[in-house]
């Protein structure tokens, strides 16, 4: 009977419990949903209901973790487009040129291709409305080429060398987004891979790329994950999963609603180490892999490094990573907006959560921790990073030290060169005149430039960017301000302006693999990675 009464009570109180939480939770609804009716029934000015509600959601977001985020529909649209791998238009990779559209590449097998739109065509009017000429933005013309698919862009191109306007019925469809930038050859046996972002699509890419390198004679493996500020969490544990042995701890997941959640390689990689022994991953006989990271690597980028660091597979090279160990989970909203909310922080295989230290509500701050990090020369100096102890973790074979807390460290450390990238180098790009100058020389010269280089190793090996053309983009960075404080800066300026050119050059007669293999020549990350690999 006592045991019966017993329960009975404690019966009472959870159940009191949850009814005083929904009391609670009533209370909170009501209680913003009477600020905003007295707001719009008695504020002195008009006010937009929906913005209201709006700004009171970013202002509850603001108040957590950095990276618990509200987006608009318009912003979802935005930012969900490259995640998901496609979207839906005609197909053109284009720049702007003196107000004017002017095709750079017509996406392989696209509709725009299959019509004949080429590269250098300039599209000046969809659907009878001129986009050329009329200082329209990049957004709103991007707005007007895309639409469902199915439906017709009617585009009215002008090209080189023809009088007449002409007219094309551009079906749209389904258009890829690629998340893999480039994927080349560095040497006879060593293949690069870059990766600028985890999608859905990013594990088949990354498939793709790697049979057409093993195919082409790779032994080893350079994987570029610089500036790559991450995505979905499964495209990078499943990427991961390709170097590692079956049942292999990837990552995991815990929060305070969320429980712990293991993802391990589900089979053996096709890209595993067939270890003999306790040798690292440079000694290893078959196989090898370096990752190139920087201070803006973060989230599934730092995932992917971390479980190849900590499992021992692969080398680090570069400098430390951003440091985001927090996982957010989309929360899709009736009108199409999202809510991306922090529900729990990512551990490496060591155990280690990188996420760096911030202050809730204190996002100034947190954002400026790249800049303070150049402050302190921790970009330019190794000896610059220091970690406590309590930090200190062990790789799972090695034993060797990885610390948490704040990024990922690199194996070997790379400089940033600040010296390379000169003040008149700086402002040039910022004004996007070197693009301009480029995409002008290519207009000029694309049948002679395809009719002399027959092939890209061809172009690499012979050409130069003319003197006439980078003293050109030069003067035209005198018209628009950006003034060349001495000849000592113009000389230090003219070798990286050169191969910026020769790189975009190559991008658009070929792709960005293509430009990829041509700005990594001054690569110092990419020298170090293949110096290691080149070691027996």
């Amino acid at each position: 009977m006592k045991r019966i009464i017993t329960l009975t009570a404690m019966t009472l109180l959870l159940l009191g419990t949850i009814s005083a939480q929904r009391s609670t939770e009533m209370d909170r609804i009501r209680k913003m949903h009477m600020a905003l009716s007295a707001i719009e029934a008695l504020y002195v000015d008009s006010v937009n209901g929906d913005r209201l509600v709006e700004d009171a959601i970013r202002g509850m977001l603001e108040k957590l973790d950095p990276h618990s985020t509200y987006s608009d529909p318009k912003e979802t649209k935005q930012l969900t487009e490259p995640l998901n791998g496609s979207f839906e238009g005609i197909g053109v990779q284009f720049n702007m040129v003196d107000d004017t559209l002017m095709v750079i590449q017509p996406v392989s097998k696209g509709p725009s291709e299959k019509v004949g739109i080429v590269a250098g065509d300039r599209i000046v009017a969809v659907a009878d409305t001129a986009i050329a000429g009329v200082k329209m933005s990049k957004e709103e013309i991007m707005r007007r080429l895309r639409g469902p698919k199915g439906t017709v862009a009617q585009l009215k191109v002008v090209r080189r060398g023809i009088s007449d306007t002409l007219r094309f019925d551009v079906v749209r469809d389904k258009i890829p987004v690629y998340s893999i930038d480039a994927t080349y050859m560095l040497t006879p046996t060593i293949g690069y891979i870059r990766i600028g972002s985890f999608s859905a699509t990013t594990y088949k890419e990354f498939l793709e790329s790697m049979k057409k390198l093993t195919l082409q004679g790779m032994d080893d493996l350079v994987l570029d994950l610089q500036s790559n500020g991450g995505g979905y969490l499964q495209a990078a544990a499943d990427l991961a999963g390709e170097f590692l042995e079956q049942g292999d701890l990837i990552v995991y997941t815990n929060g305070r609603t969320v429980p712990r959640r293991d993802y391990k390689a589900s089979a053996n990689g096709a890209f595993r180490l067939h270890r003999q022994g306790n040798e690292t991953p440079l000694q290893a006989p078959d196989h090898r892999v370096v990752v190139l990271v920087d201070q803006f690597s973060a989230s599934a980028a730092e995932i992917v490094t971390g479980a190849l660091q900590d499992q021992d597979r692969a080398v680090v090279v570069g400098r430390r990573t951003f440091g985001k160990g927090l996982v957010q989970r989309p929360i899709e909203l009736p009108d199409g907006s999202m809510i991306r909310l922090t529900m729990a922080h990512y551990y490496t295989p060591s155990g280690r959560c990188i996420q760096k230290p911030y202050e809730k509500g204190n996002k100034k701050s947190y954002e400026e921790d790249i800049l303070n990090r150049l402050k302190s020369g921790e970009l330019t100096s190794a000896d610059s990073i220091h970690y406590a102890d309590s930090l200190r973790f062990e790789t799972l074979r090695l034993h060797r030290a990885v610390y948490g807390g704040g990024g990922i460290t690199p194996d070997y450390f790379v400089p940033q060169d600040t010296a390379h990238y000169t003040r008149l180098h700086r402002e040039l790009a910022a004004k996007s005149i070197i693009i301009q100058q480029t995409l002008h020389y290519v207009d000029n010269n694309r049948e002679r430039l395809k009719a002399d280089y027959a092939t890209f190793e061809d172009f690499r090996q012979r050409f130069t960017v003319p003197k006439a053309t980078l003293d050109a983009t030069i003067a035209e960075g005198e018209k628009q301000g950006v003034k060349v404080s001495s000849d000592d800066e113009r000389q230090k300026t003219l070798p990286l302006l050169s191969l910026q050119m020769k790189a975009l050059i190559a991008r658009d007669l070929w792709d960005m693999s293509e430009y990829y293999a041509i700005m990594n020549e001054d690569s110092e990350m990419v020298k170090k990675a293949v110096e290691l690999l080149s070691k027996q």
